[in-house]
């Protein structure tokens, strides 16, 4: 999906993530612990788009058989976008999420890399010392 996303989108999601490990890497191992289980509860772009999606034709066809046959489009328009969506990984719907700042999975999985580096889970494997360059350098591992 990052592929797919506007630059401007992807920088943006990016310095935040960026922005918040600089300032975990100041924090304590229970504020970094509080972090990451806030990550765990994150949603992702998929898990939006399969609610929403599933919310809209819901409405959609419970409208259509309350309040007539047009509504019945809004499920369908939902269902052709989801399948451009399975089909391409693009979509107007993806685009709209992203804009809103909601993540990747892969996106989520990398800042809690990052923080788990930081809180010393890999403490045994090399890392910088100072608390800014094992920032800068949990986030690079974390992508690579």
């Amino acid at each position: 999906m990052r592929r797919n996303t506007a630059p401007e989108i992807n920088n943006r999601i990016d310095q935040a993530m960026m922005k918040r490990v600089w300032e975990y890497a100041k924090k304590s191992r229970e504020e970094i612990s509080a972090r990451i289980a806030e990550l765990e509860r994150e949603w992702d772009v998929e898990r939006v788009l399969e609610t929403a999606a599933g919310a809209l034709s819901l409405g959609g066809v419970l409208l259509g058989i309350t309040r007539g046959r047009r509504w019945l489009l809004l499920p369908a328009g939902v269902l052709a976008s989801m399948l451009q969506h399975s089909l391409t990984r693009k979509s107007c719907a993806v685009q709209l999420i992203r804009t809103a700042g909601v993540r990747t999975r892969r996106e989520i999985e990398s800042e809690k890399y990052a923080l788990r580096m930081l809180r010393g889970d890999f403490d045994k494997m090399q890392t910088a010392s100072e608390e800014t360059h094992r920032a800068i350098e949990a986030l690079r591992l974390s992508r690579a």
